[in-house]
């Protein structure tokens, strides 16, 4: 069975790179939608409306359908875990009613990274597995926290409070899944960080001219998006450090007919979470999946204007491809049957 599906997917992918010429983040959309077709046969579930509906499941009779069981059972088993459930889904008017009324949760959607990140974690010994926490260069003891407060310093004195998807031990990580990138940032609010100059050269980090407009709500482009849309904008502490008129200020008011034009930095939250790290003098992983190069390369971006040499050494980057090597069997039997994630060694 397993053999089937991955020799399907393997046509599957090449087929829609041959025929669409598709991003990477939406041919791999693409098969989490077929894959979760397959995976939710028996399970409570919903498809979202559009021309390519993504699988939704609800909590059912003690099992989830988007979790492997052990790791479902761990979770409801710790308060503090089950409060990422709290999450409302940002699409959840793109969505059907749930059978029992309840409202969608983010970590709901089969296209969510915070919740193959639970999954794997989650699971009964995973976190206190030798051999996961070498790779990983944790040593500490302790489970790891999900949702976690960075509170990254700003100039201002106040502090951000935007989270970081996994903090395990002195390992801060953020996970991706099909999301289109890292997100972008106006250069007041990324230039509003204390340590911004002491990590980066800011010369070096990726920036583009952006027209100024309506910025793209989650909900309107729910491909996009597996998880709620972060603004640091809307976070009162980093607003305030910005005079109001700096977050309006054009890069130049005439690069063309329609409008002016801002500056905006690259992979916003791979910066912020680089400088959570070096405030907390933690490490910081990205998670990826293999068939997402185009994540890779935006974190060696990010990553070639970090200045700071014994920041530089703390960084780092793993596939879920190769965390899954380090799996116990039954995960990775879950993993790459609904995710095709397969173990690489």
């Amino acid at each position: 069975m397993t053999r089937n599906l991955r020799s399907q997917s393997l046509r599957f992918s090449l087929l829609n790179m041959a025929e669409t010429g598709g991003s990477f983040a939406s041919l791999l959309r693409q098969e989490l939608c077929w894959r979760n077709r397959q995976h939710a046969v028996g399970r409570a579930h919903v498809q979202s409306y559009g021309s390519q509906p993504v699988i939704v499941y609800e909590p059912e009779e003690g099992r989830h359908g988007n979790f492997f069981d052990p790791a479902y059972a761990a979770i409801a088993g710790r308060a503090d875990w089950l409060r990422r459930f709290d999450k409302i889904h940002a699409q959840g008017r793109a969505l059907p009613k749930a059978e029992s009324g309840r409202r969608w949760r983010e970590l709901d959607s089969s296209m969510s990274s915070d919740s193959l990140l639970m999954n794997i974690f989650c699971t009964p010994g995973v976190a206190e597995s030798s051999r996961v926490r070498t790779v990983l260069g944790v040593t500490e003891d302790g489970p790891p926290v999900f949702g976690w407060k960075a509170r990254v310093p700003l100039l201002s004195g106040r502090v951000d409070r935007t989270e970081v998807d996994m903090r395990f031990g002195s390992l801060l990580v953020e996970a991706k899944l099909t999301e289109s990138d890292f997100q972008t940032q106006a250069a007041p609010l990324v230039e509003a960080y204390r340590d911004l100059d002491a990590v980066f050269d800011r010369e070096r980090l990726p920036r583009i001219a952006t027209p100024f407009g309506r910025r793209k709500e989650a909900f309107e482009f729910p491909e996009d998006y597996s998880q709620e849309l972060e603004d640091a904008a809307g976070e009162p502490e980093l607003r305030a450090a910005v005079a109001p008129q700096m977050l309006r200020q054009p890069l130049s008011p005439n690069l063309r007919s329609n409008g002016p034009f801002e500056l905006r930095y690259v992979s916003y939250q791979l910066i912020r979470n680089v400088l959570a790290a070096y405030a907390h003098g933690c490490s910081f992983c990205v998670l990826h999946d293999e068939r997402r190069p185009d994540l890779r390369e935006a974190w060696f971006a990010v990553m070639a204007a970090v200045r700071d040499a014994e920041m530089r050494v703390r960084l780092q980057v793993l596939t879920w491809q190769e965390l899954a090597a380090l799996l116990p069997r039954p995960l990775q039997e879950f993993l790459e049957s609904k995710y095709g994630i397969t173990a690489r060694s």
